[in-house]
């Protein structure tokens, strides 16, 4: 019988090891996780421009709080393919924005909103109190002063079909891991 020299041995271990963790990661980031890049700072303080993000890509309802990635068309060509942002209120949830206070309400009730950049003051064209219909959110980014949103006509409200996935946490920077 032949021996084998053990640094083949342990080349052929490493070889295995490192084959099998790729082929791990990329079955998860093709089936589970999804990586996308933030453009802009409509979502400050949270996030800032060029942050990367991992995404859940299982995501079976959206809930309030939760930051999501959205690919909804637009007609306005303006209007980035990809738009990070919060869910401030669900389907049969109804939002108003008392804009002189800089205060958002979600079914009668004020938001508590440490993470927000400002108070809002901008309308954009939100007319409300605005009922969320079934199948959609209504999101803001958290520098609402600064954020092309549902307030806006051109984003409006986003159908939950078009949600990409929730942010679990940030990958980059290094170092800045924690969201919210």
């Amino acid at each position: 019988m032949k021996k084998v020299n053990p640094l083949t041995g342990f080349l052929y271990d490493l070889i295995s090891v490192v084959m099998s963790a790729s082929i791990i990661v990329t079955f998860a980031f093709l089936f589970v996780f999804r990586t996308v890049g933030v453009e802009g700072t409509s979502m400050v303080p949270t996030l800032d421009d060029k942050d990367r993000l991992i995404l859940s890509a299982f995501i079976t309802e959206p809930k309030n709080g939760e930051i999501v990635v959205t690919c909804q068309p637009s007609e306005y060509t303006y209007i980035e393919s990809t738009l990070v942002k919060r869910v401030i209120a669900t389907e049969g949830q109804t939002v108003d924005i008392d804009f002189e206070k800089g205060i958002v309400y979600v079914d009668g009730k004020a938001l508590d909103e440490p993470y927000i950049n400002d108070v809002t003051r901008e309308p954009e064209s939100f007319r409300g109190p605005l009922t969320v219909p079934e199948d959609y959110v209504f999101v803001m980014g958290d520098n609402r002063n600064a954020s092309t949103d549902s307030r806006d006509y051109r984003v409006g409200l986003i159908r939950e079909d078009y949600i990409l996935g929730k942010t679990v946490f940030r990958l980059m920077p290094f170092g800045k891991f924690k969201i919210g």
